[in-house]
C-alpha cells in the first residue's frame, strides 16, 4: 500500500511522523543487518496493529532489543522475554517476542552461511512476492504474507512503497543497488 496520498490529508502531529518515515526510510534499501533485522521486528509488531502504533513506539523498540542487535537478542534468556512481556513501550506479545529472539538466532546462522542477513536477501533475489513469502515461512517465525511483504518493500526489494508520481519514488530508485533496479 502507498501512502504516499494518505499522509498528504493527516493533520499534525500523525503527518510529520509518517511523512518522515515515508520521505527517508520506506522502499530505501538498508545495508545494516542489524538495522534490517530491525525493521523485521517492527513490520512482525506491526502486524493487527497500525504502522502509527509502530512509529510511535519505534525508540521504545530500539531500546528494549537492545539497538536490534542480533547478537545480543539472539542471547536473550527467559529474564529478557519476561523484561520484555513488562515493557509497556512495546508491543508485549509472547509470540511476536519470541519470534524476534528466534529470528535473531536465524539471522546469525544465515550470516555464517552467506556473509550478512543482506548477502542472503540479495542471493534470493528475484523473487516473487509468493516464493518471497514461502521463503521466510520456511526461514523465520511469525511471517505471513502481509509482513514478508511490508518488510520487502519497504527495504526495496518489492515495488509498492510509493506510487511513481511521487517524489520520493525516483529517490529510492537512485539508492537501489544496480542488481535491484528492476523494482
Amino acid at each position: 500500500m502507498s501512502y504516499c496520498k494518505a499522509i498528504e490529508t493527516m493533520t499534525e502531529p500523525r503527518k510529520s511522523l509518517h511523512k518522515t518515515y515515508h520521505d527517508l526510510y520506506y522502499g530505501f534499501p538498508i545495508n545494516d543487518d542489524n538495522e534490517l533485522f530491525g525493521r523485521l521486528i517492527l513490520e512482525i509488531n506491526q502486524a493487527g496493529l497500525s504502522w502509527e502504533t509502530i512509529l510511535k513506539k519505534e525508540e521504545t523498540f530500539r531500546k528494549a532489543y537492545s539497538n536490534f542487535d542480533i547478537k545480543k537478542v539472539a542471547r536473550y534468556t527467559d529474564k529478557d522475554q519476561m523484561r520484555l512481556m513488562s515493557d509497556a513501550g512495546i508491543i508485549r506479545n509472547r509470540l511476536k517476542i519470541n519470534a524476534a529472539i528466534e529470528n535473531a538466532k536465524t539471522i546469525l546462522l544465515l550470516q555464517k552461511e552467506y556473509g550478512s542477513f543482506q548477502k542472503w536477501l540479495e542471493v534470493k533475489h528475484p523473487l516473487s512476492k509468493e516464493e518471497w513469502v514461502k521463503l521466510f515461512k520456511k526461514t523465520f517465525r511469525f511471517t505471513g504474507g502481509e509482513i514478508v511483504n511490508e518488510f520487502l518493500m519497504s527495504i526495496g526489494y518489492l515495488s509498492g512503497a510509493h506510487s511513481e508520481n511521487c517524489a520520493i519514488y525516483a529517490k529510492t530508485l537512485k539508492k537501489k543497488p544496480m542488481w535491484n533496479k528492476s523494482i
